[in-house]
């Protein structure tokens, strides 16, 4: 039976058990008091709603997380979030809005959700106990108000660090690749007993003697791998970021790119190869929504 035949991909009862079962494994939560005590189940007014014992009022598993406010469907919201998870390479707002029949703009709208639903904001140190943190930049598009030049002056800018160990990745959009820039962000995001591979740019060498080691493959004399340093992980994740940004996405503002690779990063820490498949990865990105609204208006401004 194919998963999207599944009853709350259909059936908006079922898409509020559905979702209800993930946030409330303990039963309902008022968000707005946290009751966990007493409810009143006012389903037969609507699918879903039920009031506060204590506070009095009204809720459902929606309010506080993405999809509050939305009129769209919640069985739909499921759609959506499934396709997005089992896409490797994401899925286009113009397909997405086809297969929901839903407008564009709101598509838009959804996937944006959906991406904030992804970001994990976890900060803890990479590469501890002596792992190996591979860290690269890649370069997209075009920052808005810069000139063409020559080399990736006008593109924006991405940096990456995938710890081997692990098999995570954590990226983030910088302004420049100033070893001021750089430093700072490998100090927040690796362990002092981690082992730095980088290629040999120079933004690295500085803060590469704080940690444990740095090994250093030089691309320009056609090194590639010397023992156990190699960049080949990361290139890897690169590749399947720009497959996606350039063949399905094609364009990307600035002011959004950091949402957007926090739905590449989510895919690549959940997927196949450390043991998640599309339903536990569309289970994990829902677990994730609560807390997380997002309005129209913030997601069209830069963050």
């Amino acid at each position: 039976m194919s998963v999207l035949s599944k009853p709350f991909f259909h059936d908006e009862a079922a898409a509020f058990a559905h979702v209800e079962a993930i946030l409330w494994p303990k039963g309902p939560v008022c968000p707005h008091c946290g009751n966990m005590g007493k409810h009143y189940d006012l389903a037969k007014t609507r699918i879903g709603l039920r009031k506060c014992a204590d506070c009095r009022k009204q809720f459902t598993v929606r309010v506080g997380a993405v999809f509050e406010s939305s009129h769209v469907e919640l069985h739909k919201w499921l759609q959506a979030v499934y396709l997005i998870c089992a896409s490797k390479k994401g899925v286009s707002a113009h397909q997405m809005h086809r297969i929901l029949e839903v407008t564009y703009k709101t598509a838009w709208f959804m996937m944006h959700r959906i991406r904030e639903a992804m970001r994990s904001g976890d900060l803890a140190p990479m590469g501890g106990e002596g792992g190996i943190v591979e860290v690269d930049e890649t370069f997209i598009g075009r920052e808005p108000g810069k000139p063409v030049r020559r080399a990736y002056h006008h593109k924006m800018k991405v940096l990456t660090l995938v710890d081997r160990e692990t098999k995570q990745a954590r990226s983030m959009v910088v302004d420049d690749l100033k070893p001021a820039t750089i430093a700072p962000i490998l100090r927040e995001n690796m362990s002092k007993e981690a082992r730095l591979a980088t290629d040999e740019a120079g933004h690295y060498l500085h803060i590469g003697r704080e940690f444990a080691d740095h090994g250093v493959v030089r691309h320009g004399k056609e090194e590639y791998v010397v023992g156990e340093v190699h960049t080949n992980t990361i290139e890897g994740y690169f590749s399947i970021f720009k497959r996606g940004m350039k063949g399905v996405y094609q364009h990307c503002g600035k002011q959004h790119l950091h949402r957007y690779l926090a739905e590449f990063d989510f895919r690549y820490n959940n997927r196949s190869a450390v043991g998640v498949e599309d339903q536990e990865r569309s289970i994990r990105a829902l677990s994730g929504i609560a807390g997380k609204r997002l309005t129209y208006r913030g997601s069209r401004s830069a963050t």
